[in-house]
């Protein structure tokens, strides 16, 4: 029988052991009887004085088999849980305040875990790397965007001369139009090179990874399908390989199924298909790709940027951007690698957000504790006297120790188990608010390691909170315990230090706490004070539209489908302006930019500074409720003739002529061999990548205007564009339906996409702001809460310790508020203590959560002068209502008692 056995059968093994100490008492007395002629009784006393005491010699046989510190532990366990249940208010109020402050970290946690930990779920993700490049000398292109993007020509001179990644890929987001499948539908599709998969070693459910051949542009066309799509649009079929289906009006043959799970690194997407590159057509420019690679085993990053560092010269040197073109024009841009491992880039800087509300949730874990030490201090207290007899009576210092820890122990787990739940229900919670590009969102879950940091949390906090009751009652002198037990007539000096200690900490807490909240709520109201260079955006419906070349190939024809359809939602009834873009602001599509170039400036052998260019139709101002502030808005007449004309924003006529009005006239172009345009119009500034960005300076081309890069064809029109619908009916299902209705009457192959209304687009923008404001806002107000108890609970306690002194007090004639007084001024010295300790902390994380804030200032006067306030007046209330029990005491009644 093994020791593990022997464990659960010990129950038998004792039986057995008392049957045969039983049996051999027997026996004595039998031979005792036998040979000295004794009587039964007789002969059974004289047998147990020759084999001595059973009870002890029973327990020294087990302690033999070493199971007597398991049962001694057992034992107190069950005393532990009977004492618990006799105790139901307190251990109810115990576990209640475990379960919120566990689940809160858990759930934190979780988010934590799933976001920033976890590895990408990709094999040896470590060595995946952002190919993303510097560009300092660029004119400010590293000010609004996350650096340089790798352009095809790029990727391929990486892909064929480095050596120091073991494969390389290039991908892009993009869109799709499905049709011949069922209705036409829009659906997220991602280009991608050869190499990228290979690079994610995910292989495929079903069929093959794209090939070279694929990447052909005169090639067969294929595609491949996310697990997703193909079990909604094709319901799991296992023969979806080699059918064909319509993309973009093309014809593609599936090759390939993703597995469940598989994302485009942080994208969710329906089919992926090739990046075809011709290498005739390729120039140096543009960078408009994402790009991927995986080292080789063992090489450093440092290493893989001097590698590509090395091909940069040979790149300039391989590719141009046309004729008479230089190709090292790009020297002056200063490129050069800086590549960071892919997960990083994936989380971007949302980590410094989790771990602020990482670090409060912990905060109120550490309040939480403290309480609970509060209540296990009065519950000890209550105890005094069971523990100074057993004290008296032998039992050791580590026996009260332990049977103490072990119920701080024993609440801390069950707080755990009830916290798991808690954390369920709050994920959900974190989930649904947790801003929209919040990376890995959708792997946020409970999972093993979540359950494993609860349980460390639970046994940690019942450690914590048990430690202050052990200290003082299991290892003091014994004379002191008996002393102590004596009588309880009022409460010393050293008793009220430890909750007097836990009130300040937890009033510096608080306070920290509640400074960042009101910080948090401050930058919110700043935002919302920040004019958008948009207005009315509940009532202004947003749709996308992609028309891909093979549906409509003649470019002057794409415009008046895009004016017919316009012309067509302008008709639906409710609608009072229409008009389209090729982005709306906050959309999160990346901008379109280039150099500018202002007539009648000499900019030498420098380069004009990069601005953000958009295309929009006329009437588009008007629809989002942005302001011409000089000059007019484009016509259809104007963009079918090619007017040279064009539009810029009200900072950027400033910055380059003094005034909106000076700027009506001026003439600016993109490129040296672009016709000059005219100035027609200026524009408010709009805040186009969020209200805590700067607005940045904006010129706004036609609609459709001469390619400026490629004669054939000689016109480029916006194919992707989206809609502003200026109508009381945004956000309907009926006027939805109105709009598929009214593009279908134009073209039936053309799908409506990311229908949403600008104030959904605008909350999703403040959506990383109401996630910090909201988490901030839950940790401060559970710290004011927790705070208030606490001071609640000692004045509370204090009263009741003090009903005697209080009835001699009155019987001598002491006034019923000079007895309030001198219970509230210790909460209020108390709290005064707290506010002084708290407002240092809060100076200093204030300053730690400098990049999260908007429009104030780290240490902003409302907020540190307003808390305190608060903190006290709270601090007041809490005190004066168990205080104002002394009214009620009465002195005959009070002396009688004691």
């Amino acid at each position: 029988m093994s020791w593990f056995e022997r464990i659960f059968r010990r129950r038998r093994l004792y039986d057995e052991l008392s049957e045969e100490i039983r049996e051999h008492i027997e026996e004595k007395i039998e031979q005792i009887m036998r040979l000295e002629n004794l009587s039964r009784p007789e002969a059974r006393r004289a047998a147990l004085r020759a084999f001595g005491n059973v009870t002890l010699l029973e327990e020294r046989s087990r302690g033999v088999w070493q199971w007597s510190t398991l049962e001694s532990i057992l034992a107190d366990l069950k005393l532990t849980l009977r004492r618990l249940r006799r105790a139901p208010g307190f251990a109810a109020t115990v576990l209640l305040t475990l379960a919120i402050g566990i689940g809160a970290n858990t759930a934190v946690f979780s988010v934590i875990n799933s976001v920033l930990l976890k590895p990408l779920p990709y094999p040896d993700s470590n060595r995946l790397i952002a190919l993303r490049l510097d560009a300092p000398g660029a004119g400010g292109l590293a000010s609004f965007t996350s650096g340089l993007a790798v352009s095809p020509s790029m990727y391929l001179t990486f892909a064929e001369h480095n050596r120091t990644f073991q494969s390389i890929g290039l991908w892009s987001p993009s869109t799709a139009n499905i049709t011949g499948v069922e209705q036409p539908e829009w659906v997220q599709a991602d280009r991608v090179s050869d190499g990228v998969l290979q690079t994610l070693e995910v292989p495929p459910l079903l069929g093959r990874w794209f090939s070279a051949e694929d990447q052909d542009p005169h090639g067969s066309k294929t595609a491949m399908l996310s697990y997703g799509y193909w079990q909604r649009r094709f319901g799991g079929d296992r023969s979806v390989i080699g059918r064909a289906i319509q993309v973009d009006a093309q014809t593609r043959t599936i090759v390939g199924v993703m597995p469940r799970g598989f994302r485009m690194v942080d994208q969710d997407f329906d089919l992926l298909v090739p990046l075809a590159l011709d290498r005739s057509q390729l120039k140096l420019a543009p960078f408009c790709c994402n790009g991927i690679g995986r080292l080789k085993p063992g090489v450093p990053l440092d290493q893989a940027n001097a590698d590509i560092a090395r091909l940069l010269p040979l790149w300039m040197d391989s590719w141009s951007n046309g004729p008479g073109t230089n190709p090292h024009w790009y020297e002056k841009w200063k490129i050069a690698p800086n590549f960071t491992p892919l997960k990083r880039q994936v989380i971007g800087d949302v980590s410094n957000v989790l771990w602020v509300v990482m670090a409060t949730i912990a905060v109120v874990m550490l309040i939480v504790c403290m309480n609970v030490a509060n209540l296990l201090l009065v519950r000890a207290e209550s105890r005094h006297q069971e523990i100074s007899i057993r004290a008296a009576l032998g039992a050791g210092r580590a026996r009260i120790a332990r049977e103490l820890l072990l119920e701080s122990v024993v609440l801390g787990l069950i707080g755990g188990v009830l916290g798991v739940g808690v954390a369920a229900a709050a994920l959900r919670l974190l989930v649904s608010i947790g801003p929209a590009n919040l990376p890995r969102l959708s792997e946020i879950s409970l999972d093993a390691r979540s359950v494993a940091f609860t349980f460390a949390i639970s046994l940690f906090s019942g450690l914590l909170f048990g430690s202050l009751p052990t200290w003082k009652y299991a290892f003091r002198r014994r004379s002191t315990l008996l002393d102590g037990s004596v009588r309880t007539t009022s409460i010393s000096r050293e008793r009220h230090r430890a909750r007097n200690v836990l009130v300040v900490t937890q009033v510096a807490m608080a306070l920290v706490l509640l400074v960042c909240a009101l910080l948090m709520v401050r930058t919110f109201a700043a935002l919302h004070n920040v004019d958008p260079g948009f207005s009315d955006a509940p009532h202004i419906q947003t749709v996308s539209m992609w028309v891909p070349d093979q549906l409509i190939s003649d470019s002057a024809m794409v415009t008046r489908t895009e004016n017919d359809i316009t012309d067509k939602l302008a008709g639906i009834p409710g609608v009072t302006s229409v008009g389209f873009a090729g982005a709306v602001p906050m959309d999160g599509n990346q901008p379109n930019w280039d150099g500018l170039y202002l007539k009648g400036k000499d900019y030498g052998a420098t380069e004009p500074p990069i601005r953000f260019f958009n295309y929009i139709s006329p009437g588009f101002f008007h629809a989002m409720g942005t302001r011409l502030v000089a000059g007019r808005d484009f016509t259809w007449n104007e963009i079918y003739s090619l007017r040279p004309t064009v539009i810029v924003s009200e900072n950027l006529a400033r910055e380059s002529w003094g005034s909106a009005q000076a700027a009506i006239g001026k003439q600016v172009r993109e490129l040296p061999s672009m016709p000059w345009q005219e100035v027609i119009g200026v524009a408010e500034d709009v805040h186009t990548l969020g209200l805590d960005e700067k607005a940045p300076a904006t010129v706004y081309w036609p609609a459709m205007i001469g390619n400026p890069y490629n004669p054939q064809p000689a016109i480029m029109p916006s194919r992707f564009i989206t809609f502003a619908i200026h109508t009381d009916r945004a956000g309907t299902a009926s006027l939805q339906s109105e709009m598929q209705q009214a593009v279908s009457s134009v073209n039936a192959s053309l799908p409506l996409a990311s229908v949403q209304t600008m104030q959904e687009i605008y909350g999703k923008s403040l959506a990383r702001t109401s996630f910090t404001l909201v988490m901030l806002g839950i940790a401060a107000a559970m710290a004011l809460a927790l705070g208030i108890i606490g001071i609640y609970g000692v004045i509370s306690y204090a009263v009741s310790q003090r009903t005697r002194e209080i009835g001699i007090r009155l019987a001598l004639g002491a006034r019923k508020n000079e007895l309030r007084w001198m219970f509230v001024r210790p909460a209020l010295v108390l709290t005064g203590v707290g506010v002084i300790i708290g407002l240092g902390a809060a100076a200093a994380v204030a300053r730690l959560m400098r990049t999260l804030l908007f429009g104030i200032s780290p240490l902003d006067p409302l907020s540190f002068v307003a808390v305190p306030l608060i903190l006290v007046l709270a601090a007041a209330l809490a005190s004066f209502l168990p205080a104002s029990r002394v009214a009620t005491v009465n002195p005959v009644d009070a002396l009688r008692v004691e």
